[in-house]
């Protein structure tokens, strides 16, 4: 193996940021969160330092998600967000520019598409690859995508859930929507302002969501214990909350998944349909790792759903397997540059 890394896969999601290295897997993980002084316009923290700070610093600085529902909403802090992803993975001897792949929401724009490349580019890219999340999270799950059957993926992160039914190599049919992890945490925190009168902050709602959220409801239920401010006394306070009320708050937005899935399989045409009935709905992505979140999508469409095996790495896996495999995979990548 040589002394220094040329390619370079980049997750770059809403929640999450993830780094492939061919050869190597992944080698960082952390959250999309950049802690900005405002005073001075500059960065003082990105990733698991800046996550620590969010709803715990000084006025003047402030720690925001630079990506929004999948595509950068901030340029200036993404571009120094990724360049520093990039020198954190290949260490601080690397001395040739690399070749990176990044990962894009199916729905995005041309003028968004441009916006991750030249990103990439000026945060120290050679070259830059942009494949779409559905492709590269079924070449991570392991689906042979180039053969002539259907493959239908279901992608749920933090800021988008991407829906796609694939067939030799390209998108035959798919949507996008704005509603995943992140949604899902607000309306558990919104169900604890009506329900408790909590006031919660989002690391609490992921934490709910995490350890006692299901997509359906379930006989032998968790109950959690959660620490928040009183709306009324302005107090610290505790309060109980189980599974099935999480249940019941997060019903809109399980939905609204649930839709996405139904829509583009009304839109698959019958041959691919069938394969799909065949072999079932791979489930991937953070979010899809929600309890019983296949059973619901088996439930409410009919279709077998299954979730991929390291549901949270498929993307990112996929990156390192196309980059190793640039030839076999060229028809899949949308811009190159």
């Amino acid at each position: 193996m040589s002394f220094f890394v040329t390619k370079i896969g980049i997750d770059l999601g809403t929640a999450n940021t993830l780094v492939y290295i061919p050869g190597e897997g992944i080698v960082l993980n952390e959250p999309s969160v950049v802690a900005v002084d405002q005073q001075t316009n500059r960065i003082v923290a990105v990733g698991i330092e800046a996550k620590q700070m969010i709803g715990r610093t000084p006025d003047n600085i402030v720690a925001f998600r630079p990506m929004k529902d999948g595509v950068i909403a901030d340029y200036r802090v993404t571009e120094a967000m990724i360049r520093y992803y990039i020198g954190k993975a290949l260490g601080k001897w690397n001395i040739l520019k690399p070749d990176v792949m990044v990962s894009v929401p199916a729905g995005v724009s041309s003028t968004e598409r441009r916006a991750v490349i030249e990103a990439t580019i000026k945060a120290g890219a050679k070259n830059v690859y942009v494949v779409k999340e559905p492709i590269l999270a079924a070449i991570g799950a392991g689906i042979p995508i180039y053969e002539a059957r259907g493959h239908m993926v279901v992608d749920i992160g933090g800021g988008t859930t991407d829906v796609a039914v694939i067939s030799l190599g390209g998108i035959v049919a798919s949507t996008s929507v704005k509603c995943a992890g992140n949604k899902i945490d607000h309306a558990i925190a919104d169900h604890i302002k009506k329900t408790f009168n909590l006031a919660i902050g989002d690391r609490t709602a992921e934490e709910i969501k995490v350890r006692i959220g299901s997509a359906v409801p379930i006989d032998d239920e968790l109950l959690l214990t959660i620490k928040g401010r009183d709306y009324v006394t302005g107090l610290p306070r505790t309060a109980q909350v189980t599974t099935n009320e999480i249940v019941k708050a997060i019903d809109r937005e399980l939905k609204e998944v649930v839709r996405a899935i139904k829509d583009v399989l009304q839109e698959t045409p019958p041959e691919l349909a069938a394969d799909i009935i065949d072999q079932g709905i791979i489930m991937t992505g953070g979010s899809s790792q929600l309890r019983n979140f296949p059973e619901l999508v088996e439930r409410k469409t009919g279709v077998k759903a299954v979730l991929a095996e390291e549901a949270l790495y498929c993307v990112v896996k996929g990156t390192g397997i196309a980059l190793d495999h640039l030839d076999t995979y060229k028809k899949s990548i949308l811009a190159k540059k």
